[in-house]
């Protein structure tokens, strides 16, 4: 092992940004300035599926890619990824953590572009940009409140109000009269607006717009192998759903998700 008088500028100056032990490491992405990114490539107003299930694509190759992520939780242009409590993934590296899953996931997005936007070309000098941050959190019923948090604030609240939003400016509002109709508007008056002025039932749109995607290993029954012969087994497979995270019933339904390791929480 080489020990050269120069290594002191690893040991002085390299700094260890190592996560807390034994917690569950969150790392999400956000997209950069992606209301200038969507305007260019004409995402549709508020949700564009195709973008969606791009990302969706992208977060399935993470946990294909990466056996410690557990869980996955997404919406828009934001992606949690949970890591297992015991998980020594690069050491617990903060920066590393970081930094292979920003390339990794913006390398799949490029990748499977053309999957999802066959009619455009993503050109180089306007490609998607993401931040990433890491955060630990030490018991899994405060794992559970960060994702309903995700859920109800950041995915629902931001979507009924996007939805309604740009239904007024589809019918012919101005951006400055639409905001003006809904900013002081309570949850149940977006809901009105958009069932009286537009004959859309908000409860009715597709899951995947208003309580975002999951992904996650399941257990699964499988009747044939890869060959054809028939066969009667469980299996573990990826899944991409757009369950309500909030309360009990999809943590009951999955007990296998956030279990941890022999801590309580």
């Amino acid at each position: 092992m080489a020990n050269s008088k120069y290594e002191y500028v690893k040991a002085l100056f390299e700094a260890e940004d190592k996560l807390m032990p034994s917690t569950w490491i969150v790392l999400r992405i956000n997209g950069s300035n992606f209301h200038k990114f969507s305007d260019e490539y004409g995402f549709e107003k508020p949700n564009d599926e195709r973008a969606l299930k791009l990302m969706n694509a992208c977060a399935k190759a993470m946990l294909e890619e990466f056996p410690d992520i557990e869980f996955a939780y997404g919406f828009g242009d934001e992606y949690n990824f949970v890591f297992k409590k015991t998980t020594q993934f690069y050491k617990r590296c903060s920066s590393k953590i970081v930094s292979i899953g920003v390339s990794f996931f913006m390398s799949v997005y490029a990748r499977e572009w053309k999957e999802f936007f066959p009619d455009k070309d993503l050109s180089l000098k306007s490609a998607p940009f993401f931040k990433f941050r890491t955060i630990c959190y030490p018991s899994t019923t405060i794992v559970r409140d960060y994702l309903a948090w995700r859920q109800v604030d950041y995915c629902h609240i931001n979507n009924q109000y996007n939805t309604c939003f740009w239904m007024l400016v589809k019918s012919g509002k101005n951006k400055s009269e639409a905001q003006d109709e809904i900013k002081s508007s309570r949850s149940q008056d977006k809901y009105e607006i958009l069932l009286k002025q537009f004959n859309m039932n908000y409860n009715e749109l597709p899951a995947i717009f208003r309580k975002g995607s999951c992904v996650f290993r399941d257990k699964v029954e499988e009747k044939c192998n890869g060959n054809g012969q028939p066969v009667e087994r469980l299996t573990s497979k990826l899944v991409i759903d757009h369950p309500d995270i909030i309360g009990d019933e999809f943590w009951v339904d999955h007990r296998h998700i956030l279990k941890g390791n022999t801590t309580p929480n």
